[in-house]
């Protein structure tokens, strides 16, 4: 059992009763984990973050302010949320015909990042090492490596796993990797 000497939580924020949370990850101002929730070592969880109960969260993931990880989506390792992105988990939402515990299912896959005021609408994957540009809409799946971008997100490019826009030849101008197009986005050549 972890004690809170193996990861830090501000003073202003909440870590329930039954919440899991890994080494040397940084919990700041103003946020909750709710219980059941399971996050990752080595994570940074900004300001005003919310993370739902029983929501996963990997190793290395990055979740700036104001992000709110409902129940139902599950980060992979090293996934970057940018400030202000929004996940939903109900697809037809009423107030007075509450949904409790049937939630859609959201993965944002390893090395993905999700831009600023960024929205993944609820059902879909963001694939491996996928790029969602800031204020894109992703309402169907999305395949390892693209660039999305619009509203609603639409592939505009295919991206590094370093981040790099790749050039139609798909080596990568910055670290040399190389990739071929495959039906579920690309991958890399050895």
């Amino acid at each position: 059992m972890r004690t809170p000497d193996d990861y830090f939580v501000h003073p202003s924020s909440y870590v329930d009763e039954g919440a899991t949370v890994g080494k040397n990850t940084k919990i700041w101002h103003f946020s909750h984990i709710q219980k059941g929730a399971v996050i990752g070592s080595d994570c940074s969880l900004g300001q005003n973050v919310n993370i739902a109960n029983n929501v996963r969260v990997g190793n290395g993931v990055r979740i700036q302010n104001n992000v709110s990880v409902y129940e139902g989506v599950e980060l992979e390792d090293n996934v970057f949320c940018g400030p202000s992105c929004v996940f939903t988990n109900v697809l037809t939402p009423r107030a007075h015909y509450p949904v409790h515990g049937v939630y859609a299912k959201t993965l944002i896959k390893e090395g993905a990042s999700l831009g600023a005021n960024s929205t993944v609408v609820c059902g879909h994957t963001v694939g491996r090492s996928a790029l969602v540009a800031a204020g894109a809409v992703v309402v169907s799946d999305v395949p390892d490596h693209a660039l999305m971008a619009g509203v609603p997100a639409r592939r505009i490019g295919w991206v590094c796993e370093c981040g790099q826009r790749l050039p139609d030849d798909l080596i990568c101008g910055k670290c040399g990797k190389t990739y071929q197009a495959t039906e579920s986005g690309l991958i890399e050549m050895e």
